[in-house]
């Protein structure tokens, strides 16, 4: 009878646990230690987002001309070191000049980035160049690098030239690639002159446009 009595108390205690959900009981002495410490370590853990979005932006300027202007101030190195010290390093057009040779990049790449944004006050857009320091052939060939590309930018009313925005700098760098890679994507006509027109144009789409949404990034957007 006592063994039976006992089986029967075992099975009792087995079958309340049974029916509660998992815990871990902590008494009042040790709970703020554990707590201070299971937050902490949250702290550490890196925050992931609770949806991945797609930020749908919109022009916000009818932008009527772009100004560069390409300093003659700016120091031009033709060394074929790895790093020259120098405002303008440029090898993605044969020797020539090269203020001349960069200002034609930023006004392709200006016009295009600009072509579609016809919504909003009409406004002239003035780009000084303040860097523009790509990659040599040394270091295109071997490690490659950054294509380093610094403007300042304003916006002005078209009618009557009040300045709406800036003076303001804007980076526009982008990763240039080297060694075998950099050959294969001159050889598929990737080459250095379409990589940086290409960023600069969707920096200038960028800083011209403003956030009007967000929708899950598997919904598909026209």
């Amino acid at each position: 009878m006592k063994t039976a009595s006992i089986s029967v108390v075992v099975l009792a205690f087995a079958l309340a646990g049974c029916g509660q959900p998992t815990q871990t009981v902590r008494s009042s002495m040790s709970m703020p230690q554990q707590v201070s410490s299971d937050a902490s370590q949250a702290a550490r853990l890196p925050q992931q987002p609770l949806l991945d979005a797609t930020v749908v932006m919109h022009a916000q300027y009818d932008v009527q001309a772009v100004n560069v202007v390409v300093p003659r101030s700016l120091q031009v190195s033709e060394a074929n070191t790895f790093l020259p010290k120098a405002d303008i390093v440029w090898r993605g057009d044969a020797p020539g000049n090269r203020y001349e040779q960069v200002k034609a990049i930023f006004d392709t790449a200006m016009a295009r980035g600009t072509a579609s944004m016809h919504s909003g006050p009409k406004v002239v857009v003035d780009i000084e160049v303040t860097r523009f320091h790509c990659l040599t052939e040394k270091t295109r060939f071997t490690v490659g690098g950054v294509h380093s590309m610094h403007f300042l930018l304003t916006v002005r009313d078209a009618a009557t030239g009040a300045i709406l925005q800036g003076p303001r700098p804007v980076v526009a760098d982008v990763k240039a690639a080297g060694g075998s890679r950099a050959l294969a994507e001159d050889y598929a006509g990737r080459t250095q002159k379409v990589v940086v027109t290409e960023r600069l144009a969707e920096v200038i789409r960028r800083e011209l446009s403003a956030p009007v949404g967000s929708y899950p990034s598997d919904v598909p957007l026209t």
